[in-house]
């Protein structure tokens, strides 16, 4: 037996409900239970939504929801209605929903229940209420859904989907106004070309949103019959599609009429108190929906304009290099802040990059912004060093404060700056820091690394302030990245715990030979702090306020890999330099953590610490026993598991170390022995103008050498 036939034995019908497409498609069984010939039929939604009791099918649609949301089957008694509204019969349906692209699909059975007998107990049904609370709680999903909408596209899906209680509009259509013609701002279930006839229409034609906007009465067609006579010269345009009700309102806002909302329906409705009730208080949240997405959406406008003038493009064709950009507001207000970044061409060659953020999430901040980017270029093209620049800028941002603290009684504002000159030939970076986040290093093994940089107080609020300069070098197959706070704080973290998720996805990012590989970076950046996963990784300090967020990075083209051109030494697969001046021994700490930065992934830890504890000491000679600056380089060759780290500390000091034998309360002379005792292999090299002092550790123990020892070693000169 087929199952066709065994289904109609039984007495069950199948149903399939696209809620996508708005069809239903029927057996002849399932037909015969909604009260229809018994036979196949592809109906409407709205068609079969007639044959349900209002107040069912309100429920049903939660039931639909619930069961799509736990991955269960929707079970429901349903009472089917005629004509009149009278209950015919009740059936129980049983069915499979599935998410599909514009909705869900419903695939499932329909069968009738007997009603229960005088005297005997009934299943439980869930039907319940009546048709003014079934309205009262659509009301209440449809003003919540219309409040949430953000823009007039959103307004209009939210008003096309509304599940009205025992009646539901088959077309939709929303009127505007243009000077003295009517426009068509949406619809819903016509084709898309089915607007030309009413778009452009004057107000004085004789068509009903026309009649609408100009009285401001809603106008109630219940018949194709009433339609025609009443506007015999327009009924020919609606008379194409089939409809058989029409209802058209007045969309009024602030006692202002500012269009005409049309609901069609296909099947025939006597618009009751009831149902006017309805649609008339739909036509008031929808004028507000509009009105208000109509206001967000000029605001927008008005933002991206404000940020196009204001956001430079990028410079793609840097030799060698290659650059991307995102400049993301924060959601609220005008949705423009403080946020920029820059690319300045100087008179030298070089290329300046520019990130910085003004105080504030407002239209000043963005006005300061803007100024302060153009002074930074008018500083940056005359020629300056980085430090000047900043310097100038830090003048002009305080005389602004002066000027309007003195006219205005404004609040005084600051900005914070990363000012970098780049020379695209050799990967020197020049960088001058006020107040701002430190620039990070994608090394080209993928390793990231925090470069902390010398800086000065936040432009603005000292006016004559310096800024030191920091000179690093972006090697080969290196990338920076320099941003504002709200990439590293966006979401309730702090400086540690963004970091750590930004870690995450630049270390994950495989990077590629095309432009493309630093753009999907940049997004995958954003995505990660405003995606949908940012929203379940929240930071330690949830009640930080969203930022504007500008990121920045630049990449600077691989070179040949394999063996070096004067010799079998490989090239270094991880790098790093740092410079600790005289006057910075705080930088010491730095030292330390750039090293076990480097050794991330080092197999040994203990190692890793001792390479720390050796730099440390290797940093500490050089700055209490000469008088110049310490040069740190650190670097790793070889495959892992057999890696090997050499660590070279070169100072401007002729005067080599040499050994000591200090006693057990000596607070010095004990670094030559932690190298000896510590490294794989060590070393102190003269230079034409200083020494190195160096050592190497080896993560295959099994074929590190002993401690090796090479360079001289005199019998006076600096204690180590």
């Amino acid at each position: 037996m087929r199952t066709e036939d065994l289904l109609a034995a039984i007495a069950t019908g199948l149903w399939r409900w696209d809620n996508a497409s708005g069809r239903v498609t029927l057996d002849a069984e399932a037909a015969r239970l909604l009260g229809l010939p018994a036979a196949p039929a592809e109906l409407t939604e709205a068609a079969v939504r007639s044959r349900f009791h209002p107040v069912d099918f309100a429920e049903v649609n939660g039931i639909v929801q619930l069961a799509l949301a736990e991955k269960t089957l929707a079970e429901a008694r349903l009472r089917i209605v005629d004509e009149r509204g009278r209950v015919q019969r009740i059936v129980r349906s049983r069915s499979r929903p599935r998410v599909i692209e514009g909705g869900f699909e419903l695939v499932g059975t329909l069968q009738e229940v007997p009603e229960p007998q005088p005297g005997t107990s009934a299943a439980h049904t869930p039907i319940t209420g009546d048709w003014r609370r079934s309205r009262e709680a659509f009301l209440l999903d449809a003003g919540r859904g219309l409040a949430e909408a953000r823009s007039t596209a959103e307004v209009l899906r939210v008003a096309a989907g509304l599940s009205m209680p025992g009646f539901m509009p088959d077309g939709l259509a929303v009127f505007g106004i243009e000077g003295d013609r009517l426009s068509v701002i949406g619809h819903h279930g016509h084709h898309g070309d089915d607007e030309r006839p009413f778009a452009a229409m004057p107000l004085a034609a004789d068509y009903p949103a026309a009649e609408v906007i100009r009285t401001g009465r809603a106008l109630y067609l219940p018949t194709p019959e009433e339609y025609s006579r009443r506007y015999p010269g327009t009924w020919p345009l609606a008379a194409r599609f089939g409809r058989t009700s029409w209802a058209f309102l007045p969309l009024v806002n602030a006692g202002r009429t500012i269009g005409a909302w049309m609901a069609a329906f296909a099947q025939p409705v006597a618009f009751t108190p009831d149902e006017r009730s309805v649609l008339t208080t739909v036509a008031r949240m929808l004028a507000q929906a509009l009105a208000r997405a109509g206001v967000q959406e000029e605001q927008q406008e008005l933002a991206l304009g404000l940020q196009r003038s204001m956001m430079p493009t990028v410079q793609p064709d840097i030799p060698g290099m290659t650059v991307a950009a995102r400049y993301v507001p924060t959601g609220g207000g005008l949705e423009v802040g403080g946020d920029w970044y820059d690319m300045i061409p100087l008179p030298s060659g070089r290329i300046a990059l520019v990130i910085g953020d003004v105080q504030g999430h407002d239209v000043r901040a963005a006005g300061l912004m803007g100024q302060l980017r153009i002074a930074l270029r008018a500083y940056a093209s005359e020629g300056h060093h980085p430090d000047a620049v900043l310097s100038r800028a830090s003048r002009f941002l305080a005389g602004i404060n002066e000027t309007e603290l003195r006219g205005h009684g404004e609040d005084q504002r600051f900005a914070t700056c990363l000012y970098i000159e780049v020379d695209p030939a050799t990967g020197l970076l020049d960088i001058a820091r006020a107040g701002h986040p430190d620039p990070a290093i994608r090394l080209g093994d993928g390793t990231l690394l925090i470069r902390q940089t010398a800086g000065g107080l936040p432009l603005g609020i000292v006016p004559d302030t310096d800024y030191p300069t920091t000179r690093l070098v972006l090697e080969p197959g290196e990338t920076m990245m320099v941003c504002t706070d709200g990439l590293i704080e966006t979401g309730g973290h702090d400086l540690e715990t963004g970091w750590a998720r930004l870690r995450d996805v630049i270390e994950a990012h495989e990077p590629g030979e095309d432009g493309e590989s630093l753009e999907r970076l940049a997004d995958a950046l954003v995505q990660a702090v405003h995606g949908p996963p940012s929203h379940h990784t929240t930071g330690p300090l949830v009640d930080r306020r969203e930022d504007d967020i500008a990121v920045l990075l630049l990449s600077r083209e691989a070179a040949g890999c394999g063996v070096a051109a004067g010799g079998p030494e490989p090239r270094p697969v991880r790098r790093t330099v740092l410079t600790i001046a005289q006057a910075e021994p705080e930088r010491i700490a730095e030292a330390r953590r750039q090293v076990r930065d480097v050794l991330h992934d080092w197999a040994d830890p203990d190692q890793v610490d001792s390479a720390v504890l050796m730099v440390s000491e290797m940093v500490t000679n050089v700055l209490l026993h000469t008088d110049g600056d310490a040069l740190l380089v650190a670097e790793i060759t070889g495959a892992p598991g057999a890696r090997r780290i050499r660590v070279e500390v070169a100072d401007g000091s002729d005067e080599l170390p040499h050994r000591r034998c200090p006693g057990e309360l000596a607070s010095s002379g004990r670094g030559l022995m932690l190298l000896e005792l510590l490294a794989g292999a060590w070393g102190v090299d003269p230079r034409g103008d200083g020494k190195s002092t160096w050592f190497e550790l080896y993560e295959d123990a099994a074929d590190a050498a002993e401690p090796v020892s090479s360079g001289p070693e005199p019998e006076s000169g600096p204690a180590a």
